[in-house]
């Protein structure tokens, strides 16, 4: 008995001696991200992921302007050639190792040279990086790049741990060290990543979340199922058809963003075998498949009205969008004529697409739609992240793949459609193209930056590598006690500020 006794006294003991009340968040995600490198990874749910993770130089305030992260002033030379940074003090990597100027070349120039790295078209135009201080870094260009700060705001500038860079290589990803709010605890594939508060970070003061779970839930019902029966504190990419029933559930609190983004499909143009195909050789029949899509009626019906049609990178809102180009109504007429000129009656399509219903069921539609034009398209719905996989790899003959977008329009379109793009799926590769999407890399003139824009439109509105479908906005639903969100067109869930009440 009095064992029993100094055994209870004892757990009480322990448990007393606990924090009083850890906060732990639980996130669904419509996807699983790929790998937790920087320099590597391509998802859109790999950069939510990051938002808690690793700090970048520069953020994206929701109003679209960029802001300092670990980076708090900046500067550009008169020519536009040198971009001089200054940089946080006090920050520390979570393998408590110091940030400083080194750590920024260092992983900068591991984004240039890692052979693993999709980061070097988004860094392509610098010819070297300099610490002139131990907390002054400096960018020379090989010519001006107006878009360079945009893709600093992004993976391009996640400054990690060069230590831990340095001892896992390629296989970074397995075990991620950044300065970020939070930091990596332990991953399993397909169906957590869970993350703990770092109590070094700079900014230590405003995180009030101690412990952070992702949870990969594609199918966007159980998402909201898992939301309401409290397993979930959060999700991202609520499906449109559930928006109002949220918005009437007083127990959840909506919130939504117009996006930066697009939903697209993208034709195996020059990618290996698969590529030798009449849909991928003949711009013909990609015309007569855009044709016989009706946009308006496939985002109505799917997006409950909240997406918006489109043919660009960019969407009809933006100043980008090039209006003599306008969304094309459906023309099933035309469609039919362009496939018999291309010498068909029918033609078979693979179409592979992502495992979430709401893809399913705009791809579906669409499979009916173009089928009425003379394509007998065959879904191939798959994981997400082995979608990319088999893209990159050039296993596809057309696949649905978004971009969840970037503020400088140079990040929605150069590295996709470039000959030597980081994330050129398709291989499309006009050198056209590429002169026009480089010149407007190389001006601070906004309209000189249109014309080049312009005039690559009306290239590839012909040549279609990329039929481009819409642009959503991204849609949250919490539980109300989650107070201090800010949603924002990047999509991203950033939990500075944000709280967590009994």
């Amino acid at each position: 008995m009095k064992i029993a006794k100094l055994l209870t006294a004892t757990v009480a003991g322990a448990l007393f001696a606990l924090p009083a009340f850890a906060v732990d968040l639980k996130i669904g995600l419509q996807d699983d991200a790929d790998v937790l490198d920087p320099a590597q990874s391509r998802t859109f749910v790999g950069r939510i992921v990051y938002t808690a993770m690793c700090d970048k130089l520069v953020d994206v305030s929701p109003d679209l302007k960029i802001v300092p992260q670990l980076a708090t002033e900046w500067s550009w030379s008169a020519d536009g050639k040198e971009l001089t940074m200054k940089l946080r003090q006090g920050v520390k990597f979570h393998d408590e190792t110091p940030f400083n100027a080194e750590a920024v070349v260092a992983t900068i120039e591991r984004n240039i040279t890692l052979p693993e790295s999709r980061r070097k078209s988004e860094l392509s135009s610098v010819a070297k990086v300099e610490a002139t201080s131990e907390y002054e870094v400096k960018f020379t260009l090989k010519a001006p790049d107006v878009t360079l700060l945009a893709q600093l705001s992004d993976r391009a500038g996640m400054i990690v741990s060069p230590k831990a860079a340095k001892e896992l290589g390629a296989k970074f990803g397995d075990h991620p060290v950044c300065a970020g709010p939070f930091k990596f605890v332990e991953r399993v594939q397909q169906d957590r990543i869970v993350l703990e508060k770092f109590q070094d970070y700079w900014n230590k003061d405003k995180i009030f979340i101690d412990k952070l779970t992702y949870l990969p839930i594609p199918d966007t019902t159980v998402r909201l199922a898992n939301l309401r029966s409290g397993d979930l504190d959060m999700i991202e990419r609520l499906a449109a058809t559930d928006a109002e029933a949220v918005k009437a559930d007083s127990s959840l609190v909506y919130a939504d963003a117009v996006g930066t983004g697009y939903m697209a499909l993208y034709t195996n143009i020059g990618n290996g075998a698969r590529a030798d195909n009449p849909f991928g050789k003949d711009k013909r029949l990609r015309q007569a498949f855009s044709l016989a899509i009706d946009r308006d009626a496939v985002n109505q019906i799917v997006y409950e009205g909240t997406a918006v049609s489109g043919n660009q990178p960019f969407p009809p809102s933006s100043p980008w969008f090039d209006k003599d180009i306008p969304v094309p109504a459906r023309d099933l007429d035309k469609a039919k004529t362009l496939i018999k000129e291309a010498g068909f009656d029918r033609v078979p399509i693979e179409l592979q697409i992502p495992n979430n219903p709401v893809a399913m069921q705009m791809m579906q539609i669409i499979q009916s739609m173009v089928g009425e034009a003379g394509f007998d398209v065959s879904l191939k719905s798959t994981e997400f992240a082995t979608l990319l996989s088999e893209q990159t790899a050039g296993n596809y003959q057309l696949s649905r793949s978004d971009w969840s977008g970037r503020v400088d329009p140079d990040g929605n379109i150069h590295q996709f459609i470039t000959c030597k793009g980081g994330i050129n799926d398709t291989k499309y590769c006009n050198p056209q193209v590429d002169k026009l999407l480089n010149e407007a890399r190389a001006s601070t003139d906004d309209a000189v930056r249109k014309q080049k824009y312009d005039a690559a439109a009306v290239i590839l509105n012909d040549d279609l590598p990329i039929i481009y479908l819409g642009h959503q906005s991204w849609i949250w639903a919490l539980h109300k006690n989650i107070t201090g969100f800010i949603p924002s067109p990047d999509g991203m869930i950033r939990l500075v500020g944000v709280k967590k009440a009994d």
